[in-house]
């Protein structure tokens, strides 16, 4: 189930980032996070604030966590996006992590899903996230998912030095009339 995250999600979530920064660390994952600058349990804290912070809870554990909200991050601005659109249709993916005890469950896919449905609640057909350029296996999925590559930017991004920001996009359909 997915649902909005609540305070007492906070501790499940940083269980989550600290998990992934292992993986990173012990070089079993190529995400391109690095610990103590992102993310962090501020980050998860900021989105909780904003009221922006999703969770995937399966039987009472939290097995993964995004930001759903329609900031663009400064980066975008450098990217060759097909979709031009107005910045009130854009919905944008943040930090999706999913626990690495829970991968290949389908709770990634899932998430998008929500997303994409949220998006569309929400009144938006654009959809843009990001992920490093070296997270192969996010960039496998969001492919598999629909999603364009749109370009990569090379940025300091969250306070990581020489990314090369991968930006994705994807426009839904109207449900009202199939455009």
């Amino acid at each position: 189930m997915i649902r909005k995250a609540v305070q007492a999600d906070i501790r499940g979530i940083v269980q989550i980032y600290d998990a992934v920064l292992r993986e990173e660390e012990s070089g079993r994952a190529q995400i391109g996070w690095i610990r103590g600058v992102y993310p962090t349990e501020a980050t998860a804290a900021e989105a909780l604030a904003r009221q922006t912070l999703f969770v995937c809870e399966e039987e009472g554990t939290i097995v993964a966590a995004a930001k759903i909200d329609r900031t663009q991050v400064p980066a975008y601005a450098g990217c060759g996006w097909l979709y031009q659109a107005p910045e009130e249709q854009v919905m944008v993916l943040h930090t999706l992590a999913v626990h690495p005890s829970c991968s290949r469950r389908g709770y990634g896919e899932q998430f998008v899903g929500f997303y994409e449905q949220y998006a569309l609640e929400k009144g938006c057909r654009y959809l843009r996230m990001d992920t490093n350029e070296i997270n192969t296996a996010a960039r496998a999925l969001y492919q598999k998912l629909g999603y364009r590559e749109a370009g990569v930017v090379p940025c300091v991004f969250n306070g990581i030095p020489d990314v090369h920001l991968v930006c994705l996009e994807k426009r839904l359909e109207d449900p009202e009339n199939g455009t």
